[in-house]
């Protein structure tokens, strides 16, 4: 049986996405694993995209079929299929590809400092700016060398930094362990919104140890999958901050008895507020029915939205 798993959600509306990605997990120089893939109702069949593999290589590849249920659903399923042999897992969106080295340096890191959670770097094109390195941490925050060759480092206070800014962490550089794994799940219900934030959260705080590393472990892909086409003018953009207003909440529950961390927290709760404000307001410009019920409902929960409502109003008559 494998160390580690694999766990790889899957949907996609174009073919050989998902080939690609599997390309870059058999490329690896860490060959013991094996592979859960979830299709998560797929409009490209997965079948498809299996077909052409070798044999070698599809039996060492497990494919549980589920309705749509989003991607932290699609990621439970596979958590909850991990074999009793496996030691760690590593995420990896179906449009993203991993660098040759990444499973090596995530098992031999975890392995040597005794680590439960792990991530590297991630790379990708233009539109991908505001993610950074590893590396860049030590220009602003305390940062402990563990090792030099590829870089590894722990963060003495890592839930403040990063939930200061969370750009440098990324899923598909993720890699947790059997404690990790048995015990955490996404929220489903967050779809579209700031699930993998509140994960990574709920990893760190029951993490033994979380070590971080510099060497890019994936590069970002540009598959089409549910998250694209969500702009400011989306009809989903509102559901979109209203989850993530959702999980950030929870988050600073998590968090209350650590000032700065809910402080942060509640300053990306705001932002939620008003870009979910904004686009209401747009649809009004263009006559058109602001989304009532959805405004009703995060009001039930967030009185304050009704609130900062009144402010945008305000600032913008006195403008």
């Amino acid at each position: 049986m494998a160390k580690l798993t694999v766990a790889i959600p899957y949907y996609q509306k174009e073919p050989g996405i998902l080939r690609r990605a599997l390309a870059s997990v058999f490329a690896q120089t860490f060959t013991d694993f094996d592979i859960v893939i979830v299709d998560d109702q797929s409009p490209y069949p997965i079948d498809d995209e299996l077909a052409p593999l070798p044999a070698e290589q599809r039996s060492r590849i497990r494919v549980i079929r589920q309705d749509n249920a989003g991607p932290g659903g699609a990621r439970n399923t596979a958590l909850d299929n991990v074999s009793a042999a496996t030691e760690f897992v590593a995420f990896l969106d179906s449009d993203d590809v991993w660098t040759p080295d990444h499973l090596r340096n995530a098992f031999e890191g975890m392995t040597r400092f005794g680590a439960d959670c792990y991530w590297a770097s991630i790379t990708g094109g233009d539109a991908f700016y505001y993610h950074f390195g590893v590396a860049d941490l030590e220009k602003t925050e305390r940062v402990d060398r563990l090792q030099e060759t590829p870089l590894l480092v722990e963060i003495p206070e890592l839930s403040r930094v990063m939930l200061k800014n969370w750009s440098f962490l990324h899923l598909s550089c993720m890699v947790i362990g059997r404690k990790l794994f048995e015990a955490i799940r996404f929220d489903p219900k967050l779809l579209l919104a700031a699930e993998d934030v509140l994960f990574f959260c709920d990893c760190v705080l029951a993490a033994e140890r979380v070590i971080l590393c510099d060497a890019p472990g994936a590069v970002r892909g540009e598959g089409i999958n549910i998250f694209h086409g969500i702009d400011n003018d989306s009809p989903q953009f509102l559901k979109q901050q209203f989850n993530t207003w959702v999980a950030l909440d929870t988050l600073e529950g998590r968090f209350a008895r650590r000032s700065p961390e809910a402080t942060s927290i509640r300053a990306y709760k705001g932002t939620a507020r008003r870009q979910a404000l904004w686009s209401q307001a747009r649809l009004v410009k263009r006559r058109k029915v602001p989304q009532l019920n959805l405004l009703a409902k995060w009001v039930w929960r967030d009185p304050v939205l009704l609130r900062s409502a009144f402010e945008l109003a305000a600032g913008k008559f006195s403008r």
